[in-house]
């Protein structure tokens, strides 16, 4: 008998864990660790899919998925003595937080790792004399050519599920809990593969709309892909049967999600930390006032139109769409001059699909202090980025009721008066963006 301990793989195809588990002799006990640590940290959407995740791969497993409360450094132990094993398999996890989980687990028992989250696990890639790339397109070129694994051929029926009932001496299996906290979208591993190949449809305008918020043109699968729901190995075995720019496109954006991982790997503090430390010294606003903007930014209510909708679509969704992503945080940290770290602390808190190694390095680009940042001197004109990516002024009307009066893009300008009940913008940005270069150029 042996150990299968669900992390963030929470599915059985195309998972190399149970092709390893399957070698050994005996059946297979499934076991998710309910983390404290963890689920404190997480904001109440990540909980409620985690949540709905495990109740669909206990559903594939026939009711059999043994999930406990505690401290994994305590549980796990317990869990292989029950079995009388000394191996348990896991996918390898390279977040701060998990490598230091697993080599405090790893005193106890025999942690067999066998792939990861990521079709090229992070330190895999790097230069002909071995350092990391802190670039993305010398990144990119390099995993383009070092490649990835097929498919691993898995699934419920890979190995023979134990039934914890049927074993004594392990700790006392919890109910999968729930959270029903907004978000709405549908968890699991079916659902995954069902969402990917509805977008595989029309992911030939992918690379033409990506950008497009009043357009449905995203995949939608970044949720999937932080609980394992699906592993990119599979959708990058898709888009390899696929031409155009649509699929090169979205095999890129599958590359930045590894590069992101292989940064945080790299150096942990950025998480919390400016990646770039010069800009440690920058000017940030962090008085009172500082403390009321975040919250009307966090409301939805600066006055402009297209930060606003994104503010609006986050609490609504407990999703936004990447480009705004964008424009709402320079608008955080380049107009309102607040700190990067507020912006993704309440984004990891609101977001389902938040991933540490993606958001917190996202903020960055955009704030200028992380790899492959958006140059300083680049300040998104909300204005502008709004009458560019929403040009019908659809997105906008849809989470700016307020707005809904307004016909075309003039939604992004209101150059006809400000409609009853819709705030005046809460800063100069013409002004705001020379304070922000001036910052910047004051290092």
């Amino acid at each position: 008998m042996t150990v299968v301990w669900f992390r963030r793989d929470l599915r059985t195809g195309d998972l190399p864990t149970l092709t390893a588990a399957a070698d050994g002799a005996g059946p297979v006990l499934g076991l998710f660790v309910l983390d404290e640590k963890l689920l404190k940290t997480s904001g109440g959407p990540r909980r409620d899919f985690l949540y709905r995740s495990l109740q669909a791969l206990d559903d594939q497993l026939g009711g059999r998925l043994l999930v406990v409360k505690g401290d994994p450094e305590e549980v796990v132990p317990k869990v292989a003595q029950a079995l009388d094993t000394a191996e348990v398999h896991v996918s390898a996890d390279y977040g701060p937080y998990g490598r230091d989980r697993d080599e405090r687990v790893g005193k106890h028992v025999d942690l067999v790792a066998t792939g990861s989250p990521f079709a090229i696990a992070p330190g895999r890639v790097t230069k002909n004399d071995g350092d990391p790339y802190k670039v993305f397109t010398p990144y990119f070129r390099q995993w383009m050519e070092h490649g990835w694994r097929g498919p691993a051929a898995t699934s419920a029926d890979t190995v023979e599920w134990l039934d914890p009932s049927q074993v004594s001496g392990l700790p006392r299996r919890a109910a999968i809990p729930e959270e029903k906290d907004g978000a709405t979208v549908e968890a699991g591993e079916t659902a995954a593969l069902a969402n990917w190949k509805e977008f595989l449809e029309r992911v030939s305008a992918y690379e033409d709309e990506r950008n497009r918020p009043d357009l449905d043109s995203t995949s939608r699968m970044s949720v999937y892909l932080k609980y394992g729901n699906i592993h990119p190995r599979t959708m990058l075995a898709d888009l390899g049967k696929l031409r155009g720019e649509g699929a090169a496109g979205y095999r890129k954006q599958l590359a930045w999600r590894d590069f992101y991982a292989d940064i945080l790997f790299q150096r942990p503090d950025s998480a919390r930390e400016n990646y770039d430390k010069k800009f440690d010294k920058i000017e940030l606003d962090t008085s009172e006032h500082a403390y009321e903007l975040f919250d009307i930014w966090k409301e939805g209510r600066t006055g402009f139109p297209i930060v606003d909708a994104g503010m609006r679509q986050l609490d609504s969704e407990k999703w936004m769409h990447n480009r705004v992503r964008m424009i709402v945080a320079s608008f955080l940290v380049k107009d309102l001059h607040l700190p990067w770290w507020w912006g993704a602390r309440y984004f990891m808190a609101q977001l389902v699909d938040g991933d540490l190694a993606n958001n917190q390095h996202g903020w960055q680009w955009t704030a200028g202090t992380g790899t492959d940042a958006s140059p300083y001197f680049r300040v998104f004109n909300p204005i502008t980025q709004g009458e560019k990516f929403d040009p019908t002024g659809d997105y906008v009307r849809r989470w700016v009721p307020e707005l809904r009066g307004e016909e075309g893009k003039s939604v992004h300008t209101l150059k006809f008066g400000r409609p009853k009940g819709y705030p005046e913008p809460i800063v100069d940005h013409k002004h705001e963006r020379e304070v922000a270069i001036a910052r910047f150029n004051s290092l």
